[in-house]
């Protein structure tokens, strides 16, 4: 269509806009001491927004297959324990439709669960600004792999250098990095912004609600793409 947009923001949704993250620690170690196992809640933290196998292998280098299902099992349960409690981080909404308005495709370039993204969906409750969503069933591998990041220029039909990535992670920034894509990063997950920097983003924010303020200002890598569009 000549009328769909060049410009594209791809987001992350858990740590990004919604406030999960330590949601998603508290339900990795439940479900490692329900399966036998103990893993500091602090490296949790560190493997978060990471591949859920990757994530495993990384806390668990020892255990067995099976072990490592059960873990994942118990954490299913448990995260889902938190869902209802989950909300939105401060400037999530607008921002999506603030970048809606300016004419760029909005994609969530997420790899959560489908069980998952429809309550996140609902907490943001922002279809009519979405171009498009991504989910885990997606790509056989999350982030850091580049496969969400791909899948979401694809589907919004722009070009890398056309797009913006907007997560919380090194994962986002990392897997982001690997296809030319500009990162945007937020430190509402708990990463610090010397790290967010070190992983290759091109500016970090305190959370939405600041990118939003740039945006509104001219300022920052979301509003230069509005200038290349």
């Amino acid at each position: 269509m000549s009328d769909a947009p060049s410009t594209a923001v791809l987001f992350d949704i858990d740590g990004t806009l919604v406030d999960s993250n330590y949601a998603h620690i508290d339900a990795w170690w439940r479900a490692a001491r329900a399966a036998g196992e103990s893993v500091d809640a602090w490296r949790i933290h560190r493997a978060i927004g990471m591949d859920s196998a990757k994530l495993l292998e990384t806390l668990l280098p020892d255990a067995s297959d099976e072990t490592r299902e059960t873990v994942k099992q118990f954490n299913t349960a448990y995260f889902a324990e938190h869902m209802p409690q989950l909300r939105l981080l401060p400037g999530a909404r607008d921002l999506l439709r603030a970048v809606a308005e300016a004419g760029h495709a909005v994609v969530l370039a997420t790899s959560a669960p489908e069980n998952e993204l429809t309550r996140l969906r609902e907490l943001l409750d922002a279809e009519e600004w979405l171009t498009a969503v991504t989910s885990s069933e997606d790509v056989e591998q999350a982030k850091p792999d580049p496969g969400i990041i791909e899948v979401a220029l694809d589907r919004a039909g722009v070009r890398a250098d056309a797009a913006v990535m907007v997560g919380d992670a090194m994962w986002d920034v990392e897997s982001a990095g690997r296809v030319g894509v500009t990162s945007v990063a937020v430190m509402t997950g708990g990463i610090g912004g010397d790290e967010l920097r070190g992983a290759g983003a091109a500016e970090v924010h305190d959370d939405a609600a600041a990118v939003l303020a740039a945006l509104r200002a001219g300022d920052g890598a979301i509003a230069a793409l509005g200038r290349r569009a």
